[in-house]
């Protein structure tokens, strides 16, 4: 599996972000979707990454600058067809490196409270994510749970 910077310009990029625009929105009601889309994900600030097995793509990931001691991790996908596999964690582990070595102290994400998101809720747990409050703007929403990590 390969890592790289993606400039979210390839068929394969667009059509895994549109499926997990469509999750979110089968499993959040709409005021309570944070996902970037396309053109959000190409601001300043923001590093995305994809993860490819060959000519597949497997899973994607972005980094957000929220101020030069926080980030928050944005766009944690994985295709359905490369799930359990431990793409996710691969990417994970590389964003946590990327945010220790851009010396960051923390970094914090948001995602959902329904049993759709326990998967993920348990993978940030693995790596030393606990529970916290809302950050960056966000509010107290019964659909969102908020997490941190020091570095």
């Amino acid at each position: 599996m390969q890592i790289k910077i993606d400039d979210l310009s390839g068929p394969e990029v667009a059509g895994l972000l549109r499926e997990h625009l469509e999750d979110m929105q089968r499993h959040s009601p709409p005021e309570s979707i944070h996902a970037l889309d396309l053109e959000r994900l190409r601001q300043p600030g923001i590093t995305f990454w994809s993860l490819w097995e060959g000519a597949d793509l497997v899973a994607c990931g972005a980094l957000k600058a929220l101020d030069g001691q926080h980030a928050e991790i944005k766009s944690m996908r994985t295709a359905r067809s490369h799930r359990r596999k431990g793409a996710a964690a691969r990417l994970l582990q590389h964003i946590l490196d990327e945010a220790a070595r851009r010396h960051y102290r923390r970094v914090s994400l948001e995602t959902g409270s329904m049993a759709a998101f326990e998967p993920a809720r348990r993978l940030y747990e693995r790596f030393g994510f606990t529970y916290c409050g809302p950050f960056a703007g966000y509010e107290e929403d019964p659909n969102s749970v908020f997490m941190t990590r020091e570095l």
